[in-house]
Order: structure tokens, then sequence, then C-alpha cells
């Protein structure tokens, strides 16, 4: 999905952008993995599931890790991009996808 606009806080869900904060993920990455990401096959029904893995090389709560694997779910309602939450995990040699 190639964003026409940019994000903006409507586009959030009430709770994300504390989640964002707790789990490190930044709008760019929200953003980068919507446009480029690929399918989370554990999205659910009526849920839209991006997942992206990013080089990261830096230290995340006291540790070093080389990747972030950014999952993000959001729904369009109304031409409306609504997103729902995310998630990351931080590490080395994650599984890759390639966008279909």
């Amino acid at each position: 999905m190639k964003m026409n606009k940019e994000i903006d806080e409507s586009n959030f869900h009430s709770h994300l952008r504390k989640r964002m904060l707790q789990r490190g993920i930044s709008t760019r990455e929200i953003k980068t993995t919507i446009e480029n990401g690929w399918e989370a096959t554990d999205a659910k029904k009526e849920t839209i599931g991006k997942v992206y893995v990013f080089q990261y090389g830096k230290t995340w709560e006291g540790i070093f890790f080389e990747e972030k694997e950014v999952t993000v779910y959001y729904k369009i309602e109304s031409d409306q991009l609504i997103i729902l939450t995310a998630k990351a995990r931080y590490g080395n040699n994650f599984t890759r996808s390639i966008k279909k």
C-alpha cells in the first residue's frame, strides 16, 4: 500500500502512541512497514498485518541487537487508514518474506 499522505494522529488508534514508546517503534518504521512489508499471517479477520525487518545495530534495554522486526496491524474504513497496533521483536537473522 503506497501512502498518498503522511501518517498523522488521525491514523492512530487511541492507545497506540503509548505502545510505540514502550516497544521502541517510530512513526517512520510504521510507515515503512505498511508500504514495504510482507503479509503478517497472524492478522485477525478484517485486519491487515504487515511485517518488515530493519537493520538496527543498537542497544535496546541494555542488549545489543542487529535487527528489529516490526509488525503493524491496521484496517481501512471509509478510505481512512486506522493503525490498530504495532509490535517489535529485537534479534538477529529474522525470516524475511518477499512482498507479493
